[in-house]
């Protein structure tokens, strides 16, 4: 890459510092995550639960030789290369080897609808995409549709390349590999390249895609590491540790981890579906120690039956995507799972808070030791987050002063990919706005109280989503509980609950005077109470398994009028 000079790195300096002839301006590339890799570590394990087992020096040879089979298929610098995979062992190398091959990951949502999903592909403009023979039929169902030329790479589970290929396929997998050299050569090019693309869902209209620079996710894995390790408590991650993801890789990079974990050169698992049983068998079978999901996910492996029985007291799990109940954190830590919480979004990759957990103690240690769980945390190193009225002025510590949360940080989306008023309004008075609602306290620690959508607007008062939540989570007898506003004639809007519950008894006069109780104790205002209290055999998810509240008021918002 070009040398530096004096005058770029002094521009408003008085001095004339002089630069050495061969000094080298180290770029931050994905590829400089790996600089140390075969010295420090080459012999810690990458497991894919059931297909692969190799170390991290067979890993570096592999994405090496996915580099030059890409090349080889015509893959150039700038080009956008696709993924449609389960989390497995190929997915975390194509994690590394496109980007530092000069090209863009696109990390395409598999649960997305086949409109979503051709959408994503003709506005991303893949070039080629990386395809596991489970979603070979889907893409069939959309191919007509796509606009560009693309090249296509069979992934299968199988030990051997199959007899033929699918019409339109270039080559399968492991074949393409082996059509590649290794000791492929990845030169520096401009940090500011970008790396990888993913697309994110919004309360209307298609998917909105976002972008990373090679500097931003370095930085992002830096400044995540940085927070992680430093946490006074024994959530914190370290070498010592075993990483299994529980959050999909399409979804902001596996929030990051992949690429924390693997700078770090921890034993990494891949469970490759997340169903309860394989979920619970890798965790005891390997040895995992951290992980992250969203609640959702977390409910579902600790409810399943394997869980009675597992010893899943070395685990920490961070949870995001979505507020954890009080009553989710309560069951975990009764399990002996270390469960806390952070703050993000897909737009800023994601990571800007954890949650501030500072006194080790064991599991279970009741309930202001829980609560310290569920705070959204202090911001990350080099992230700045502000809570603020609707004029940009800060507000003031304390519960009593919420606001929209906005950010600035090193690894932020710029804007949404083709999408011009989308990205003013992301960037409106040059912070990213979160549409999260929240206050600082006096700590300077961030609680989120809901999303800007979410929030319940009953008689010009504001009701959050999230503590009745919390709250109904409580019961012993709900397993799951969303909160959404229904239109009113007279106030605006009336919170509903929409609950699962493991006791027919439970009706809907027992979660009304649950809220009702903590009305009496003076943690939230009398028209916080729900009107309305439906029981019902599941809730509605998204892609990336939240809570689907726009779907859940479309549905009982009809059912109101």
């Amino acid at each position: 890459m070009p040398r530096q000079d004096a005058t770029h790195f002094c521009a408003i300096s008085q001095m004339n510092p002089v630069i050495a002839s061969e000094f080298h301006a180290y770029p931050l590339l994905i590829g400089k995550l790996l600089v140390n890799t075969r010295l420090t570590h080459a012999d810690s394990e990458i497991v894919s639960a059931g297909l692969a087992r190799y170390t991290y020096g067979d890993f570096l040879e592999r994405v090496e030789r996915l580099a030059a089979g890409l090349a080889r298929l015509g893959i150039r610098r700038g080009d956008t290369v696709a993924v449609m995979n389960w989390d497995c062992h190929r997915y975390l190398e194509c994690f590394f080897a496109v980007p530092m091959m000069g090209a863009v990951l696109h990390t395409i949502n598999i649960r997305y609808s086949p409109e979503q999903i051709l959408y994503t592909i003709n506005h991303a403009e893949d070039d080629a995409i990386l395809v596991h023979e489970d979603f070979v039929p889907l893409l069939d169902e959309i191919s007509a549709g796509i606009v560009r030329p693309t090249r296509r790479v069979l992934i299968q589970d199988g030990p051997s390349p199959p007899e033929a290929l699918p019409d339109g396929y270039d080559i399968e997998y492991e074949s393409l590999l082996k059509s590649g050299d290794e000791g492929y050569a990845f030169e520096d090019f401009d940090e500011s390249t970008i790396a990888t693309t993913f697309y994110t869902s919004g309360t209307t209209g298609s998917p909105k895609g976002v972008f990373y620079s090679h500097r931003q996710l370095v930085l992002h894995t830096l400044g995540a590491l940085s927070a992680l390790s430093s946490i006074e408590h024994e959530v914190r991650l370290h070498r010592g540790d075993v990483y299994m993801p529980m959050t999909p890789l399409f979804h902001a990079h596996g929030w990051g981890m992949p690429y924390v974990a693997t700078l770090l050169g921890l034993k990494q698992v891949y469970a490759r579906r997340y169903d309860p049983s394989r979920l619970i068998a890798c965790i005891v079978g390997e040895g995992a120690t951290f992980s992250h999901c969203v609640p959702t996910i977390l409910h579902m492996m600790l409810s399943a039956p394997e869980a009675a029985s597992a010893d899943l007291s070395s685990l920490k799990v961070l949870i995001g995507g979505s507020a954890m109940p009080y009553g989710l954190a309560h069951m975990a830590v009764e399990m002996g799972v270390q469960v806390f919480t952070a703050y993000g979004l897909s737009e800023t990759c994601p990571f800007l808070t954890f949650a501030d957990i500072r006194r080790p103690g064991p599991a279970g240690a009741g309930e202001p030791e829980i609560r310290s769980r569920l705070k959204t945390g202090k911001p990350v190193p080099l992230a700045e987050v502000r809570v603020v009225d609707e004029h940009m002025n800060d507000l003031p510590a304390g519960e009593r002063h919420t606001g929209e949360v906005v950010v600035r940080a090193p690894w932020l989306t710029p804007g949404y990919t083709d999408n011009r008023d989308g990205s003013e309004a992301l960037w409106q008075g040059g912070y990213l706005h979160t549409g999260d609602i929240g206050y600082l306290d006096e700590s300077g620690s961030l609680q989120i109280t809901d999303r800007l959508k979410d929030v319940i607007k009953s008689g010009g008062e504001w009701i959050s989503s999230i503590a009745l939540e919390s709250i109904i989570s409580r019961h012993e007898g709900i397993d799951e509980v969303a909160v959404i506003g229904i239109p009113d004639p007279r106030w605006g809007e009336r919170p509903m609950a929409i609950a699962v519950r493991n006791d027919p008894s439970v009706d809907e006069q027992c979660i009304r005077s649950r809220v009702a109780a903590e009305v009496d104790l003076g943690k939230l205002p009398k028209w916080a109470i729900p009107d309305r209290v439906v029981f019902v055999e599941s809730i509605d998810k998204t892609s990336v398994g939240k809570l689907d509240k726009k779907r859940l008021r479309t549905r009982y918002s009809a059912d109101s009028e």
